[in-house]
């Protein structure tokens, strides 16, 4: 009997307990399940921020831009910024590195011998890659930022010139949101059923999940930027993707399990 019991114990490649002490305690997986809950709190937090201020703010600062007109010599006097005021200047020099991450785009501008700052752009082109130390430029200011940059005609916006890109403001509030409910459900389930919270787990259901909603948000977010339809469109499609492929990817396994 004795060399029989250490014969299986042998066979298996590890100890006959440790199995059982490798299982999660209900309480740890309680514990886990409130980190869940918590963090999907913040993240439903960031969704909010997003719809509520940073969408609309973004959204009021454009309108407001493209509203703006040329500054008058009062307004100039007076110093306002919410006007268009023009201002010739300077190139001192440029920096024009296409290196991936680590692009670089930007030129610093001098006026008289009383300012001297830089202005960085999202790429080369059209005008940034023409531009020599030397050049005189037009710029367009307005509410204390460079948003224009243009000479002989050819114009360039800065990365401080507002845009009507609300598509992917939404994208990242409609990302924040759906991981925000993910985590939730992945939580209570913890909550509730401690020993049993199966296919609610990381490993593969949590993280096809996780891959489909970012690439749902950006798939949809980007082409919404390039065509220039509503922002509104965004969520009105991810939203209803990823909850039929949430349900499709909790039947997969299911299915795997069946053939099996």
């Amino acid at each position: 009997m004795t060399t029989r019991a250490r014969s299986t114990a042998y066979s298996t490649g590890r100890p006959p307990n440790e199995g059982r002490a490798g299982r999660r305690s209900p309480g740890r997986t309680r514990f886990t399940g409130v980190l869940l809950i918590l963090l999907s709190l913040m993240s439903a937090a960031a969704c909010h921020w997003v719809f509520v201020r940073w969408l609309p703010s973004d959204g009021e600062r454009y309108r407001d831009y493209r509203a703006a007109e040329p500054c008058s010599s009062h307004a100039m006097e007076r110093g306002w910024t919410d006007c268009l005021s023009t201002w010739h200047l300077t190139v001192e020099e440029t920096v024009n590195e296409a290196a991936g991450k680590g692009s670089s785009y930007r030129a610093t501008l001098t006026y008289q011998d009383s300012w001297r700052g830089t202005v960085s752009f999202g790429d080369s082109g059209p005008l940034l890659e023409r531009l020599e130390s030397g050049d005189r430029v037009e710029a367009i200011a307005w509410r204390g930022d460079i948003v224009v940059l243009g000479k002989d005609g050819v114009r360039q916006n800065t990365s401080e010139a507002p845009r009507d890109e609300l598509q992917m403001n939404a994208a990242v509030g409609v990302l924040a949101g759906l991981v925000a409910a993910q985590l939730f459900v992945f939580g209570a389930v913890r909550l509730a059923r401690p020993r049993d919270h199966e296919p609610f787990t990381w490993d593969p259901y949590g993280r096809r999940l996780l891959l489909t909603i970012t690439a749902v948000c950006f798939g949809v977010g980007l082409p919404a930027v390039w065509t220039g339809i509503p922002w509104w469109t965004v969520p009105a499609v991810a939203v209803p993707v990823v909850g039929c492929a949430a349900v499709l990817l909790r039947l997969r396994p299911s299915r795997s399990a069946e053939g099996a």
